[in-house]
């Protein structure tokens, strides 16, 4: 059990690296409404909640006739996207730290490796936690009057779990070093 705990902080590292890609790259809200006569569907992408600039795409119809057409959102951001973000290229850096710790035994550093572990873990936890609140946080910011057929994106509902799994995987060494003391 020991051999395989000592792998842990580059399996978080690789779920985490796979949690940045996908807000970086999915759509991160999603919109869709049908009328009886008329329907609407769109999207915000990753950079564009991110960072407040970024591509958006709309479509709408109304008695069949419609029109679509990608372009570009400047807006404001939403603030908890951003810190999920920098907790996640954060946390990516402490893992790789801590996991290139386990294969260079260095007697000063492996004193803080678990520490290290563990505050990766955190902003992990953290930034999976921030992303699910990202669609209230963007409307808020952007001063929406509705949310109404707005929902997050898949690919950032399955980043937000690789992040939070990541997190525990994190901390699962130190944790149980922890209470192996005791």
């Amino acid at each position: 059990m020991k051999k395989l705990l000592k792998f842990a902080p580059l399996c978080a590292l690789l779920l985490g690296a796979a949690a940045l890609i996908l807000i970086l790259a999915s759509h991160a809200l999603t919109y869709s409404a049908q009328g009886s006569i008329a329907s609407a569907s769109g999207w915000y992408s990753g950079a564009a909640v991110i960072f407040g600039k970024g591509p958006q795409f709309a479509e709408g119809s109304i008695l069949g006739f419609g029109a679509s057409g990608e372009s570009t959102f400047e807006g404001k951001l939403a603030w908890n996207a951003l810190l999920a973000f920098i907790f996640f290229v954060v946390a990516l850096v402490a893992l790789l730290l801590s996991s290139l710790m386990v294969f260079v035994k260095i007697k000063a550093l492996e004193k803080f490796g678990g520490l290290i572990a563990l505050v990766a873990a955190g902003l992990l936890l953290v930034g999976g936690i921030f992303l699910f609140f990202t669609l209230p946080a963007f409307a808020a910011a952007n001063e929406w009057n509705s949310t109404d057929g707005f929902k997050l994106g898949v690919g950032w509902i399955i980043a937000a779990i690789l992040a939070i799994v990541a997190g525990v995987a994190s901390a699962c060494p130190a944790v149980l070093a922890l209470v192996e003391k005791k």
